[in-house]
């Protein structure tokens, strides 16, 4: 205890008379209604301490406020984001159900337009290499598909059942290199066939004697029987007719979007 008196005398010393200085200028204050020069002189000499230490917690009180201020904000911030994420995939919900009832409304008017008991169904999968264009469909021979069966949109031919089983079947699609169906182009009434070619078609033994342009509507002509008559196939993009041959080059662009595919109709049998 000695020891570390002797090495903070000092410090010590000039406490007691920092502390007794004051306790002297507080009674002085409180007892003389005038100030002494050893008042003036020691309000002199503790003001700029006095100033550093209010401005001192000041800042202390300031940047504890602000912090707290910061935590609450930051608080506030994670539950507007939370809400903000929750909304949003509401919306989401919302417009992926307005965009399905509008496709299902067109599907439900082009049924009640069409001659034939239709099965609605939904793709589930479709082939993702390069040389085969089919998808899988939610129905199979439980739901009254076979084999051979017209599958169709409202914007047009999708394609035919080749593969069914009881709760699923595929569908090869009229762009598929194997896909082949009878049609007419419309203005000028000329059959051909129709072939897929990748993501576009082209029609087979459409004579250069006819004159086929670019906008000219293709629609099944009704032979075959798979499709009926008066299903839209695409839209004629370009047709060269060359310097010989009996027969021009024809390029379809086709009618249904295959990448958006989602809903399908199965044309059973037609009604009675």
């Amino acid at each position: 205890m000695l020891e570390l008196f002797r090495k903070y005398r000092t410090l010590l010393l000039a406490g007691c008379l920092l502390l007794a200085a004051l306790m002297f200028y507080s009674y002085q204050l409180r007892h003389r209604p005038r100030t002494s020069l050893f008042q003036r002189g020691l309000l002199q000499l503790t003001a700029p301490f006095q100033q550093l230490l209010d401005q001192s917690i000041e800042t202390l009180a300031d940047a504890w406020d602000h912090y707290l201020w910061l935590v609450s904000t930051a608080r506030e911030n994670d539950q507007l984001r939370t809400a903000n994420r929750q909304l949003r995939a509401r919306l989401d919900a919302l417009e992926e159900t307005r965009l399905a009832n509008q496709r299902l409304r067109k599907l439900l008017d082009f049924k009640q337009s069409v001659n034939f008991n239709m099965l609605p169904a939904q793709v589930i999968a479709e082939d993702a290499s390069s040389w085969f264009r089919t998808v899988v469909i939610d129905k199979g021979t439980r739901d009254g598909v076979r084999e051979g069966l017209p599958v169709v949109v409202a914007e047009g031919v999708v394609g035919r059942t080749i593969q069914v089983a009881p709760y699923q079947s595929r569908v090869l699609l009229v762009t598929d290199a194997s896909s082949a169906l009878a049609v007419l182009i419309q203005p000028t009434r000329s059959r051909a066939v129709c072939r897929g070619r990748g993501d576009r078609l082209i029609l087979d033994y459409a004579l250069r004697s006819e004159k086929v342009a670019a906008g000219d509507q293709v629609v099944t002509s009704g032979m075959g029987g798979i499709f009926p008559k008066g299903l839209r196939v695409g839209r004629v993009i370009e047709a060269e007719r060359g310097n010989y041959g009996l027969f021009q080059m024809v390029q379809v662009e086709p009618s249904v979007d295959f990448s958006r595919l989602e809903e399908v109709l199965v044309l059973l049998r037609e009604k009675p």
